[in-house]
């Protein structure tokens, strides 16, 4: 057995050691953490941005376990369902961070993944959309919870995570708003609504797929018989997986929402056609009244007041009284 791994020269910016709950050291090189992780009061965070398999190697050797090729093959790359694995000797998450672009409605998502063991947690980001800042400032928001280890860094990450799909869900809800506020509008657009309703459905489904698993997720690393936690630090994944539960909730709430949107978009567009279709048949009936007294008078047989002013005057006025006749029928029922 090797007291220690080869060196490497690969260095790592975003490094972190905490030893006892204190924040020892930052940005030290990858070479150093089979050091840091012999000691138990030590806890050691590695963040992976668009790792090589070489790197993977040389944080599992650092590690002293070697990181299951299912999970590398997982981290390595997109479009991973959000889930929980477990392997010998470490654990593996993946999760998804989602922000809705204001103007388009469009769900954009950030994947990251996570192994993490009894003292060392490390992230994989594929881009830079994941904002790796944001979890850091939570746990240097707590440093009264550090001491807590890996449970504590695990708690920031996935509560960062779960706090972008309560964001991202409030955008979809204000937008869905507007939208029902711009369906009675006076002269609404029609064709823009379509597409934005069907733009936010979209995203919807994209955010269910995003939403729905991180309950089962959490809801493991939750199970007692597992130990992956720090038993004071369960409160805390507890509040996490209520969060998840009302995101869940809030999610299929709107989804039923904006489906409402929809039809009531088309069912209106319906009513609409209606309502134009009785103002076009009315009128044709009234254009039809003088259409057929000229026709009738306009035969080439002798008829009461044929060849005399008097039957000009008897078909004038025909025409003119039945043609209002109808157009007062026809606005007393609300068709004109």
């Amino acid at each position: 057995m090797r007291d220690k791994p080869g060196s490497y020269c690969l260095v790592m910016p975003l490094t972190r050691l905490y030893r006892n709950g204190v924040l020892e050291a930052e940005a030290f090189p990858i070479a150093a953490i089979f050091g840091y992780v012999a000691d138990p009061s030590a806890t050691v965070w590695v963040d992976l941005h668009r790792p090589t398999g070489e790197e993977f190697a040389a944080i599992g050797e650092q590690l002293g376990l070697g990181l299951h090729d299912l999970a590398v093959e997982s981290a390595l790359h997109e479009h991973q369902r959000p889930k929980l694995d477990r392997y010998d000797g470490h654990l593996f998450v993946t999760a998804y961070t989602v922000r809705l672009a204001a103007g388009t409605g469009e769900l954009e998502t950030a994947n990251v993944a996570a192994f993490f063991t009894a003292n060392a947690l490390v992230t994989v980001r594929r881009d830079d959309r994941f904002e790796i800042d944001e979890v850091t400032a939570r746990w240097d928001g707590s440093p009264d919870l550090a001491k807590y280890g890996v449970s504590f860094l695990l708690h920031g990450l996935l509560d960062y995570v779960v706090d972008t799909h309560f964001a991202a869900i409030q955008d979809l809800d204000d937008q869905i708003e507007a939208l029902q506020d711009a369906l009675f509008a006076d002269r609404p657009q029609t064709r823009t609504l379509q597409l934005h309703t069907l733009s936010l459905r979209k995203s919807l489904v994209l955010l269910r797929r995003v939403v729905l698993p991180m309950r089962e997720v959490v809801n493991t690393l939750l199970r007692r018989d597992l130990h992956t936690l720090d038993d004071a630090m369960v409160p805390y994944f507890h509040d996490v997986y209520d969060h998840v539960q009302r995101a869940n909730e809030w999610t299929e709430s709107l989804r039923d929402l904006v489906s409402s949107v929809l039809e009531t978009n088309l069912t209106m567009q319906s009513n609409r056609l209606n309502v134009i279709m009785k103002q076009v048949t009315s009128w044709a009936a009234i254009i039809a009244v003088p259409t057929a007294v000229t026709g009738f008078y306009g035969q080439n047989v002798p008829y009461p007041g044929f060849g005399q002013p008097v039957g000009f005057w008897t078909s004038t006025l025909v025409t003119l009284g039945a043609s209002v006749a109808l157009f007062w029928y026809f606005r007393r029922k609300d068709w004109i």
